[in-house]
């Protein structure tokens, strides 16, 4: 079964915010990490994993992509805040897990 995951990087606590899509959580943030992307997220370092969601259709995954750039940033946080209180790069989980 695949999975898909709506994710939210940012650049600190309460800092420059990116969300996107992927079916490969791991490999798309390293990926923002070693800056292979050129424009926004490596010229802001959004590099750090604060909230990530799973979802077994892409159709969904990119609805809840779309609805969460159209949010308000507080609201972003408020969700962050909720899911990942200490903004921990939740990142470095996964790698474990791997």
């Amino acid at each position: 079964m695949c999975r898909y995951y709506v994710y939210i990087l940012a650049s600190k606590r309460n800092g420059t915010l990116y969300t996107g899509v992927t079916n490969n959580l791991l490999r798309r943030v390293e990926q923002h990490k070693k800056h292979e992307f050129d424009g926004f997220t490596a010229e802001y370092e959004v590099t750090m994993l604060v909230w990530y969601q799973v979802y077994s259709d892409i159709k969904s995954a990119i609805a809840m992509e779309k609805r969460i750039k159209r949010w308000r940033r507080k609201w972003k946080l408020q969700m962050i805040d909720s899911f990942n209180p200490d903004w921990r790069d939740l990142s470095a989980p996964l790698v474990d897990e791997g």
